[in-house]
Parts: C-alpha cells; structure tokens; sequence
C-alpha cells in the first residue's frame, strides 16, 4: 500500500525495540523531496504573484479614484470663481456687446434731450478758447446777450446731432469681433469707448455735421460767425487764428460729449457692481 508520499510500507518496516512493535516509517528520496517542495514553491510563488498583481490594480484604482476626485473638485471651485459655470469667449463677447449697447443707449438718451449739453457742465459747448478775446471785448461793451444767444445755439444743435448716434454705434458694436472683445475686456477703463471712437468717429461726424449746420443755420448763428473771424484772422494783431468754420467746430465739441458721457458709463460697470444690471454684465465684469 502507497502512503500519502507515495513509499510502500514493506520497504519501511522498522523495529521499536521499546514497545516491540513494527511501525512504518516512510522514506522519501532525495529525488522526491525536490519534487515534492518545487511544486509547493511554484504554489506558493503563483498566490504571491495573484497578490501582488491584484495590490497594484488595488493602487491603480484607488489613483484613478482620486484624481477624479480632485478633478471634480477642482472644476467645482472653477465654476465658483466664475459665477456657476466656465466663462466662454462667446459669454465675453455677448457681455462686452451688452455693456457698450448699454452705454451708447444711455449716453445719447442724456443728451439728445433739451439741456442735455447745454445744462451740462462736464459737456457743454462754450466758445473755443481761440474766441475768448472776442467774447469778453463783447461782454465788456454790453452785447454779452450775443455772446449767450450764441452758445445756446451751438448747444442746441449738439443735442440735435446726437440723435443721430445711437444707429451708428449699434451698427459697430453687433459687428464687434470676439478677438475685438477679449482686447477689451483685458483693456483699460475706457477700452470700450475707445474701441467705439476709432470705429466711429468718421461716421458720426458725416452724420453730425448736417444736423447741426441746419440747426445753426436756422438762427444765423453759421453766418454771423463766419464773418466776425473771417475779420477777425485778418487782423495783424491775430495770431491764434479761429476756425470759421462754426459747424466743424460743434461738431468736434458734440463728439466729444457723447464719448466723454460712454466712457463715465463703461467706468460704471467696470467698477460698479450695481451698474451690472443683467446677468451676462454680472457674469463677465463679475469674474
């Protein structure tokens, strides 16, 4: 009979000279003791492989595991910072777009009103600098009504002319680019309404400029200076010469009224999170 090592007991017989009995002793080979080990070796060996492969799909799934995590947290406290949700070139440009309608609307309301340039200090038309001998020799020798009618006429036409304005700037700003806006946006104070002068400027004047030649022309104010310094340049006594041209100069001081008015509107809602009165102006200036 085999035992479990695979020796017979006849060839394993031995005398217990204590109790004098026989017992089996089983003898295993040198050649079978190496068999024998071997394969609980390779057992042995193919357990501790199984382990350490599943360890390191363990390691590889907890990895996985925690850079997903921190990537949610990460786009989680992205979409904080920015008001709920990534800020795209596209909501950029649809803010900037908002913020300049918005300005050019309430600009040109201000002033395309009775008053609007004329009861407005920071914007009212006076008579140039070139032209102040002129008017104070006026007022010293009682005709400062002149002088008065005179500014109220240029004023008058100013705030006729800037009716004129709301199309053409709406036009620029619904044709404005996304590279246009992102300049803007990383820009100054007044990037906007810088954007909008260099788009606009020669379109406002052409449209300006008949407006408020016919609106001077109404009180002969256009005449009547053009002959006072086309006489007075002529003087060898005159060095800074005046535009007589009374229109072209309106037109200027009108121009720069309506961008002075733009610009106070886009320092608002840069600065002024109340001026954010819609959620894109939030959204973009808010960020």
């Amino acid at each position: 009979m085999l035992s479990a090592f695979g020796c017979s007991n006849s060839n394993g017989m031995v005398l217990d000279s204590s109790q004098g009995t026989y017992k089996t002793k089983c003898l295993i080979s040198g050649h079978q003791k190496g068999s024998y080990f071997m394969k609980r070796f390779a057992k042995s060996s193919l357990v501790l492989l199984l382990l350490i492969a599943f360890t390191q799909q363990s390691h590889a799934q907890l990895l996985r595991e925690y850079l997903n995590d921190a990537s949610k947290i990460y786009n989680k406290n992205k979409k904080k910072k920015s008001g709920g949700s990534a800020l795209s070139d596209l909501d950029i440009s649809k803010g900037l777009k908002e913020a300049l309608q918005l300005g050019a609307k309430s600009a040109t309301g201000k002033l395309a009103i009775a008053d609007g340039f004329f009861g407005n200090a920071l914007v009212k038309v006076l008579m140039p600098p070139e032209a102040k001998k002129v008017e104070n020799t006026l007022r010293e020798i009682g005709m400062g009504q002149y002088v008065d009618k005179a500014i109220l006429s240029m004023n008058r036409a100013a705030e006729d002319a800037a009716t004129k304005a709301l199309p053409i700037f709406t036009n620029a700003i619904t044709s404005m680019s996304i590279t246009d806006a992102l300049g803007i946006l990383k820009g100054s104070n007044n990037a906007a309404t810088q954007y909008l002068k260099g788009k606009t400027t020669a379109q406002l004047k052409s449209a300006f400029k008949p407006v408020i030649s016919a609106s001077l022309d109404k009180v002969n104010a256009t005449k009547y200076w053009r002959e006072v310094f086309e006489v007075y340049n002529a003087l060898p006594t005159t060095f800074n010469k005046v535009n007589p041209d009374l229109a072209e100069y309106v037109t200027q001081k009108a121009l720069d009224g309506v961008f002075k008015y733009i610009e106070e509107e886009e320092g608002k809602i840069r600065t002024n999170p109340a001026a954010r009165i819609t959620d894109i102006l939030k959204k973009v200036f808010g960020s």
